[in-house]
């Protein structure tokens, strides 16, 4: 007996992936408050990954536990961000913003390209230039991870008391549907 598996292409496992996660969100116990602020905070954090080369991921678990968010929500918030690719997509406008926000500039001698041979040898110019670019892109990725962030709270907090009001309408009709089917009998 041999079971054929279907195969999908890469879209259909992006959203597949994401519907997985977004029913498992539904289903998180901790209620919408909870649930809707763990989302919210990984989904916020996934947006400062790329900016701190995932130093991030270090200060996660300890910003969920403060704000007494669902770890799991959090997780499952995160892995949306990523599906999304929103990080790499609003990088070049945060930078931007970034700049416009805080216009630091930093002159020195010559431009050149960063080299870790220099920097090992106590050449930190090219550093600098590296750092001044990642100051603006963290500064426009915390900008954007707030407004996400906020925004994402209260749309999965709309879509977690929706999915419960639906769960126990279709438990009533089914209790209402057994009734009258053993009431017949």
């Amino acid at each position: 007996m041999s079971v054929k598996q279907h195969k999908y292409n890469l879209i259909q496992r992006l959203g597949r992936a994401f519907k997985l996660n977004f029913v498992k969100l539904l289903r998180s116990p901790g209620g919408a408050r909870k649930v809707a602020l763990g989302f919210a905070l990984g989904f916020g954090l996934e947006m400062l990954v790329i900016s701190t080369a995932s130093l991030i991921y270090i200060l996660f678990v300890p910003i969920v536990r403060l704000a007494k968010g669902s770890l799991p929500a959090s997780i499952i918030g995160n892995v949306i961000g990523k599906l999304t690719f929103l990080p790499v997509l609003l990088l070049p406008f945060a930078r931007t913003l970034g700049k416009a926000i805080f216009p630091m500039k930093i002159r020195h001698g010559h431009h050149t390209a960063f080299s870790l041979q220099k920097l090992l040898h106590g050449d930190f110019h090219s550093l600098i230039g590296l750092l001044h670019g990642g100051i603006h892109a963290l500064i426009g990725m915390t900008i954007f991870g707030i407004i996400l962030g906020v925004i994402s709270y209260f749309v999965v907090h709309y879509l977690y008391e929706k999915e419960i009001t639906n769960r126990l309408k279709r438990r009533r009709q089914k209790h209402e549907m057994n009734i009258t089917v053993s009431g017949t009998m």
